[in-house]
């Protein structure tokens, strides 16, 4: 029978027993795994050779595309007039994304064999771009490409100032008119950046001026409530050798009522027209025989409730020089108005032509009489109206004169197109 100071004696010694065991039993492993039966340690079954797994030591296959970017990752001032592109060697390309600083992403084509991608416009200037490539080769093996790159600013620019202005209301006859900071020798470059669209539907073809001057307009008047929109896409297109243009914008106008008058200097009448009814007629008096006024259609392009008048800016001298005409409406860039007039004689009108040049109305000094015939044909016009002169004596107006391109037939005006 066991005492229980034996069997307390037993239990205390018995936890030294079992670290011997375990220690005999970690030796006998270690043996195992370097010795020969096969066996295992700790009665494994599959480590008896001692050699590692193929997968312990092999290196993974690096896929064999190269994927160039250019303009290359880092550049700091690249080039704006080239598409951006992406080829590989040794295989084929997967996905190309090239997006600026905004989000916007440059849209491209891939080539039919897969290895090149061309971005489908040139990038901006001034801009920074990330591009995000991957490919595979004939392995299957994916390789990935990444670039970050800013295109350089033009040092020398260009811009377009149009008219008429976005959002306003104009006349039958306003044309799209833009003068160029700069001398544009590229005309072609620069008219196909630029689109002319009218609602309803009509063709609409660009005249080349001069070197700084384009207009565009249909072949005839525009209809009433047409809504036309300018698309100015000047931005980075190359005007002139190392000029670039700045401007990407859009421009939108409506044509309203369909107004037109005649003023006839044989008869001292001018004849407003207004939705193809005769809505006013007023006596007038036109440029002496010494001082003619053009001939042709000219097209109001501004208007002023009251202006100075003075000859010398017109090149005649002293012989006038008016600090308030009244309901004053520019017809030409030289200096032809159509206006009121208070210091001629009533029995003027309509009777004898006395101006230098202008077209008058009977009107009061500081304009204020609803009832005059200048208050009443101002209030009824709009920037793009036109006043056609017949029996003047003097020569038709130069189209360039003003927005009167009206005054050239429909096949010399297409001449003048660039494109």
């Amino acid at each position: 029978m066991w005492s229980r100071r034996g069997v307390l004696a037993g239990l205390i010694g018995a936890p030294v027993l079992l670290v011997a065991a375990c220690d005999d039993t970690k030796s006998a492993d270690t043996g195992a795994g370097t010795g020969g039966t096969g066996t295992g340690g700790a009665g494994g079954t599959g480590g008896g050779t001692g050699q590692p797994t193929p997968s312990a030591t092999s290196t993974p296959k690096t896929s064999a595309a190269v994927i160039t970017v250019t303009p290359a990752d880092g550049t700091t001032a690249a080039g704006f007039s080239e598409p951006v592109r992406v080829a590989v060697a040794g295989g084929t390309l997967t996905t190309v994304k090239v997006t600026d600083s905004t989000g916007k992403t440059l849209a491209g084509q891939l080539s039919d064999d897969g290895t090149v991608w061309t971005s489908a416009t040139s990038p901006a200037s001034g801009t920074k771009y990330t591009v995000a490539a991957a490919a595979v080769d004939k392995d299957k093996l994916e390789a990935d490409a990444n670039a970050v790159f800013t295109t350089a600013t033009p040092a020398n620019t260009f811009v377009g100032y149009f008219t008429p202005e976005d959002g306003s209301v104009v006349g039958v006859g306003m044309p799209v008119s833009i003068n160029f900071s700069k001398p544009i020798t590229d005309r072609k470059a620069v008219q196909q950046a630029i689109t002319v669209t009218a609602e309803p539907g009509v063709e609409i073809v660009g005249h080349w001026f001069s070197s700084t001057r384009l207009d565009f307009r249909p072949q005839e008047y525009w209809a009433k409530g047409t809504k036309v929109t300018l698309q100015l896409r000047l931005k980075d297109v190359q005007g002139a050798k190392g000029v670039y243009g700045t401007q990407s914008k859009d421009v939108r106008f409506t044509v309203g009522r369909a107004q037109t008058s005649v003023a006839d200097l044989a008869t001292k009448k001018l004849t407003v027209t207004t939705d193809g009814q005769v809505s006013a007629v007023y006596a007038i008096s036109g440029g002496s025989p010494e001082f003619r006024t053009w001939g042709g259609r000219m097209v109001i392009t501004e208007q002023y409730q009251q202006t100075r008048m003075n000859s010398q800016t017109v090149g005649l001298g002293s012989e006038y020089d008016i600090p308030d005409v009244p309901h004053a409406q520019r017809l030409s860039t030289s200096g032809t108005f159509i206006h009121g007039n208070y210091w001629s004689p009533a029995s003027t009108f309509g009777s004898q032509n006395t101006s230098h040049g202008c077209v008058g109305l009977r009107d009061v000094k500081g304009g204020q009489d609803a009832n005059a015939d200048g208050y009443k044909f101002f209030k009824s016009s709009i920037i793009g109206d036109v006043v056609e002169v017949v029996n003047s004596g003097d020569k038709t107006v130069v189209p360039s004169n003003g927005l009167n391109g009206w005054n050239m037939d429909w096949a010399s005006w297409k001449a003048g197109s660039a494109v």
